[in-house]
């Protein structure tokens, strides 16, 4: 089995100063109640920073409402699961045996939580410019094909839009029924021009 630290010069090029913090990003919380959640804590706030600024810098056109739908659609847990799976962070996670036995080293959000924790862990290890160095090398090709802006918007905004341009008011919503249990709620709405 390949070490964290083989691992992480491997896969994105960084040599980790203190190698306990690398252990610790990726220690998920069934493992050890000493854990990546705060690292994860601080890899997201670092990592939505860093894109806002490499969109901001790349995209000059592009009005703010579009960049925070670009932003949202990079760092969301589906793409940094995706970047994980790619650079085999699974592989060097810490998972209970149980959730190992489960499979959960490719769940969707052990991946993202990870990835962002190892980000933490390099804006403490090596600062600010090494994590901004990390998160670009990974999100490069991402950050080359953006998705066309139109088809990041949510159905109700494109609506409203819709509505707007031909002068008429926004749309009024409605519940029509509920059901399920409160953490599955399903909910029927009724939508009227």
């Amino acid at each position: 089995m390949i070490s964290a630290g083989a691992w992480s010069r491997k896969q994105f090029g960084y040599k980790f100063s203190t190698a306990k913090l690398l252990e610790l990003a990726l220690t998920h919380k069934s493992f050890s109640s000493k854990n990546n959640e705060r690292l994860e804590f601080l890899g997201d706030a670092v990592l939505g920073f860093v894109i806002a600024e490499a969109l901001y810098l790349q995209e000059t056109s592009v009005d703010e409402g579009g960049l925070t739908r670009l932003r949202a659609s990079l760092v969301k847990r589906e793409t940094l699961a995706e970047i994980a799976r790619s650079i085999n962070l699974g592989k060097v996670m810490q998972l209970s045996v149980g959730e190992s036995r489960a499979g959960n080293h490719q769940s969707q959000s052990i991946l993202a939580d990870g990835l962002e924790a190892v980000f933490g862990a390099v804006l403490i290890d090596g600062g600010y410019s090494a994590a901004k160095t990390v998160i670009l090398r990974l999100f490069e090709e991402r950050l080359a094909s953006l998705p066309d802006l139109e088809t990041l918007k949510d159905p109700k905004t494109t609506l409203q839009e819709a509505l707007q341009a031909v002068g008429l008011p926004i749309p009024v919503y409605r519940v029509d029924h509920e059901e399920g249990p409160p953490h599955e709620r399903e909910f029927d709405v009724s939508c009227h021009i």
